[in-house]
Parts: structure tokens; C-alpha cells; sequence
């Protein structure tokens, strides 16, 4: 995946992320239900995010940035900064 598909896939999460909100605001949406899809979102958001920064830090240092993979949600979440 290119950091062009990458970005486009992070701009429709964050949209995807706007509209749960919206439609729990107007009570259009459980808040059960909004929290596991809004869970969800941002899981593969952050997986998103951290994919891209593999590419970048791959290739800052002059390697191939398409060998970045996708980690794991609980990889992702639970990585200490």
C-alpha cells in the first residue's frame, strides 16, 4: 500500500469517525453500538498511522519503505512511546 492510499484510507476513517459521533448526537445510534464501531475506527486508525510511519522511517534511512507491514491492533495499542 502507497502513503497516498494510506492517507486516503485515514481521511475516510476520520470520516467514518465524524459520522458516529454525529449520529449518536442526534440519537440515531446506541451508545453500545457507537462505542464498538467507534472502537473499531479508531483501531484501524492508529494502525494506519503507525503503518505510515514505517514507510517514512524506512525510507528516511534508505530502505524500502513497501516492507513496512501492518502490525497488529494489540501490537499498535499497546506500544509505549
Amino acid at each position: 500500500m502507497e502513503d497516498k492510499e494510506i492517507l486516503s484510507r485515514i481521511d475516510e476513517l476520520i470520516g467514518t469517525e465524524h459520522e458516529l459521533r454525529d449520529r449518536l448526537a442526534q440519537g440515531k445510534l446506541s451508545t453500545e453500538e457507537e462505542h464498538t464501531r467507534l472502537q473499531e475506527t479508531e483501531q484501524a486508525l492508529d494502525q494506519c498511522w503507525d503503518l505510515l510511519r514505517q514507510r517514512r522511517a524506512r525510507r528516511e534511512f534508505g530502505e524500502d519503505p513497501s516492507a513496512a507491514d501492518a502490525r497488529s491492533v494489540p501490537e499498535v495499542e499497546n506500544y509505549q512511546q
